[in-house]
This record gives C-alpha cells, sequence and structure tokens, in this order.
C-alpha cells in the first residue's frame, strides 16, 4: 500500500462515492474502484459497503479512514518540517562561549536571529576558550565565541574590532588622562583572567618588571567584584567594563599595544555547515556592522 492509495480511499470516503471522488482525482472510475479492492485484498478486511448511490463504510473502513487521514497529514508535516530544516527555518543551533561573550556578545544577535527565524532554538554552553575548540573539533557545538589570541589553523572565524586592555580600580585616578602605561602598574597588586595572565605576564616584563598578579581568575565578574572592594586593579578588555552594571569602579585604558585582543566567532575549517549556522554567521556579523 502507498501514499496513493491512501488519497484515493480518502476521497472515496469524502465524497461519498466512487464516481465523484474519480471526478475530484481525474482519473478514471473503473481505476479508482478497482484501487479501493486492491486496498481491502491487501488487509484482508472489508472496508466499504457498495452501492448504486452511496458508499457506505463498515466499522473497519471508518477506522481506516481515521488512521489514513493522519498518517497523510504526518507525511504533509513531515515533508514541511524537513524543507524548514533544509531552509534553515527550523532546527537546533549548539554555541559554545566563553561566559563573558553570553553576556556581552550574544543577547542582540540571537534576539534578531529570533525575529527572522523564530522556528529555530538554542543551546548555549559556557565553556572555557580551550573546551570550545575542542567541542568544535568533535562536533558538539557548530559555533564557538571566543577571545583572542587562539590557534586559526583548523579555524575559521570572524573578529570582531581589536579592543584594548584596562586598568579598574575603586578609588580615582589622580591624574586626568584617560590612558595608563604599563609601567605605572609595576608596583599593584593585579586581579586578572586566568585567559590573559600569560600575555600581560610578558608585556609587564618587557616594561622592565614582575608584574605582582595576587589572583587569576576564569570569571571576570569575580576579577570585577574584587577590584570593587580594593583587593587590587583588575585588568580587562575594554568591552568588559558593564558585565556588572553599577559598580563603583574607574577606569584607565592601558597603552599597551600587545595586549590588545578581540572577540571572534569561530567554526571548523572544510567542515559544512549546517543552514541554520551560517544564517547565524550572517546575522552575527551584520548586528556588528552597524
Amino acid at each position: 500500500m502507498d501514499q496513493k492509495q491512501l488519497v484515493y480511499f480518502k476521497a472515496i470516503v469524502e465524497e461519498g462515492n466512487i464516481s465523484k471522488a474519480a471526478e475530484r482525482l481525474r482519473i478514471p472510475q473503473p481505476y479508482l474502484s478497482s484501487q479501493l479492492k486492491n486496498i481491502e485484498t491487501e488487509i484482508g478486511v472489508q472496508l466499504a459497503v457498495r452501492s448504486t448511490r452511496k458508499l457506505q463504510l463498515t466499522d473497519a473502513g471508518k477506522r481506516f479512514y481515521i488512521r489514513a487521514t493522519q498518517i497523510l497529514d504526518l507525511m504533509d508535516t513531515t515533508i514541511t518540517e524537513l524543507e524548514a530544516f533544509e531552509n534553515g527555518l527550523q532546527g537546533t543551533l549548539t554555541v559554545g562561549t566563553i561566559a563573558t561573550s553570553a553576556t556581552i556578545l550574544l543577547p542582540s544577535s540571537i534576539q534578531k536571529f529570533h525575529q527572522k527565524y523564530p522556528l529555530v532554538q538554542f543551546e548555549i554552553q559556557n565553556m572555557s576558550t580551550k573546551k570550545i575548540l575542542e567541542s568544535l573539533k568533535i562536533g558538539t557545538i557548530e559555533l564557538g565565541i571566543i577571545r583572542s589570541p587562539f590557534e586559526t589553523s583548523l579555524y575559521d572565524f570572524y573578529n570582531l574590532p581589536e579592543q584594548p586592555m584596562v586598568a579598574a580600580q575603586n578609588t580615582e585616578y589622580t591624574d586626568v588622562s584617560n590612558i595608563i602605561q604599563l609601567s605605572e602598574l609595576s608596583n599593584k597588586q593585579l586581579l586578572v583572567n586566568y585567559r590573559f595572565a600569560s600575555i600581560i605576564d610578558e608585556a609587564c616584563k618587557d616594561a622592565g618588571y614582575e608584574p605582582k598578579i595576587l589572583c587569576k581568575v576564569d570569571d571576570t565578574r569575580s576579577i570585577l567584584t574584587w577590584a570593587n572592594v580594593g583587593m587590587g586593579i583588575a585588568i580587562i578588555p575594554k568591552d568588559w567594563i558593564n558585565i556588572i552594571p553599577d559598580l563603583n569602579l574607574y577606569y584607565r585604558e592601558i597603552n599597551a599595544p600587545s595586549l590588545n585582543t578581540r572577540s571572534a566567532l569561530v567554526w571548523v575549517k572544510k567542515r559544512t555547515l549546517s543552514v541554520v549556522a551560517r544564517n547565524f554567521i550572517e546575522i552575527f556579523k551584520n548586528n556588528f556592522l552597524t
């Protein structure tokens, strides 16, 4: 039994007789009558009692009509869903992101994406940069949002504008400049994100001193909170300063180009992305071009 036979039977029931159903389907009446017989022969059950005026369904025929309708509806729904997946209108996008990017970068992009593709769902996982890159390689996530520097040989990526580091403390700076030299931090206790500890250490040594790093922490919120209570000076990328609103912190941009860093949307090179992922990349790019 195939889909056409279910369509034939449904039309016969809905029209009430084979003649009208044949007209509706635009097929010869004898052919349609033989198809009904073929269905009954195949399942071994009489589905209808024929008369010259109107076809009467048996109890089995009534049940078969219900099931035929359900099957045809399910097939139509399945085809529609598959077309939606194929066109990127439906599906699930898995994204790994460092925690700060989940707060700063993702909300506006997801909102704009959802407005255009309301049936797409997201699975967002907070991870370290190392874990994101590993998860991309094994395919447990499709896209990642990380912070430079990172090894680029295995990945394609879209870079956001470069950002300088800033020094944040809970007391006002004595000078009026918005810039601070790296050498001015030589005797200060520093609070740094573990991700940037090595480049900060190297930059300070290039400036002629060993940095006094009090804490290396993965969570930038903790760094800012500790700086807010006076534990030390937080060294963070400039675009992270508003992760926690209403903190009583004062910022100075650090004049050290070697500390500049940027966020990037990354995916594995030479791996075919889903249409959903490709659509998201496009919206993410456009979101930060405007």
